[in-house]
């Protein structure tokens, strides 16, 4: 399929990934960071959602158990800090994928943040707001068929127009604008919060980044393309994250690491290959893999591909950027 019969509808296919489906039970892994610090993303109600209702739900997937979280109305992030005899002063907020209806907690989030802490990072993974799929796990399951017969029709409907025109932003639709712009602020405080705390939290202020999956890809770039200089991020990694059509890249943009599989059947690589051209053709730092095979969603999981060694071509960037140095040992 084209990649322009894609944009207007990659967000509700993202919520068919096989991690999605919740299960049947309560029953599930426990969170091994259960005693972490967690810290609230806005000092009182995230501004654009005062008046939401919908209470935050927390579930094992059908898959593999791996636990998601919905129905987010106040972000938080949840710290893993390194040992202080190891800390290298980097920090890394991590942003979890889920078409913005659910957050893969664990295989996008904590489990990211645990091979980032092993390495000296302080990693943080974020809660940011969500659609709301209902309080039941019913509730969730229509919700995502809905979604799902609405990308369809969608799709088809995308799939006779012409591919979009240089420059050229995708239509999309009221829900997905509100959502990705509440998501794209929890983002940017985000990176304000950990600023704030770097003294406490032995972090360099100058060495605050963010990694995001999918719609957190999506979360990503919108943080690395809009910010202030308190919300700025020194670096940043979307992975098999989608987009909007082209973006403006900032005369101050940082460096970014870029990443996606050849034959993800939701978010074509041309997503990733135009993100990258336009930060190389404003003069910006950026890296690009794109593994032949991986699909999507594959965060931390294991399919035996040369994809499952992502992390590692992510930790070689860090390492090359000076990030996995303590940074007193920087050149």
């Amino acid at each position: 399929m084209r990649s322009a019969t894609w944009p207007a509808v990659w967000v509700i296919f993202l919520t068919v990934c096989p991690g999605a489906v919740p299960a049947q039970d309560k029953g599930g892994k426990a969170d091994k960071n259960a005693a972490a610090t967690v810290v609230p993303v806005w000092p009182k109600d995230a501004p654009g959602s005062e008046n939401w209702t919908q209470k935050e739900v927390e579930h094992p997937n059908d898959s593999d158990r791996k636990k998601i979280v919905r129905n987010v109305v106040r972000p938080t992030l949840t710290a893993y800090l390194p040992d202080r005899s190891k800390a290298n002063g980097t920090a890394v907020i991590v942003c979890p994928g889920g078409g913005f209806h659910f957050l893969e907690w664990e295989s996008e989030g904590t489990e990211v943040a645990e091979w980032l802490r092993a390495r000296g990072v302080a990693a943080f993974v974020l809660k940011y707001r969500l659609m709301d799929t209902g309080a039941t796990e019913e509730d969730f399951r229509k919700s995502m068929q809905q979604a799902v017969l609405k990308a369809i029709a969608e799709g088809l409907k995308n799939f006779r127009r012409p591919p979009p025109r240089a420059g050229e932003r995708t239509k999309v639709p009221e829900v997905i604008k509100k959502i990705y712009a509440l998501a794209g602020a929890d983002g940017r405080q985000a990176v304000k919060v950990v600023r704030s705390h770097a003294g406490d939290w032995g972090i360099k202020p100058d060495r605050i980044g963010i990694i995001g999956f999918s719609a957190g890809g999506m979360e990503t770039t919108a943080v690395a393309t809009e910010y202030d200089a308190e919300s700025r991020p020194n670096f940043a990694a979307p992975i098999y994250g989608p987009g909007f059509g082209s973006v403006k890249v900032p005369r101050d943009a940082p460096p970014l690491f870029i990443l996606c599989a050849g034959d993800d059947p939701l978010v074509p690589a041309a997503d990733s290959i135009r993100l990258y051209s336009e930060w190389k053709a404003a003069g910006k730092s950026a890296e690009l893999h794109i593994y032949a095979k991986g699909s999507h969603g594959f965060g931390m999981r294991k399919q035996g591909l040369p994809s499952d060694g992502w992390i590692d071509r992510f930790g070689d960037w860090l390492d090359q950027q000076g990030l996995l140095k303590p940074a007193k040992d920087r050149r």
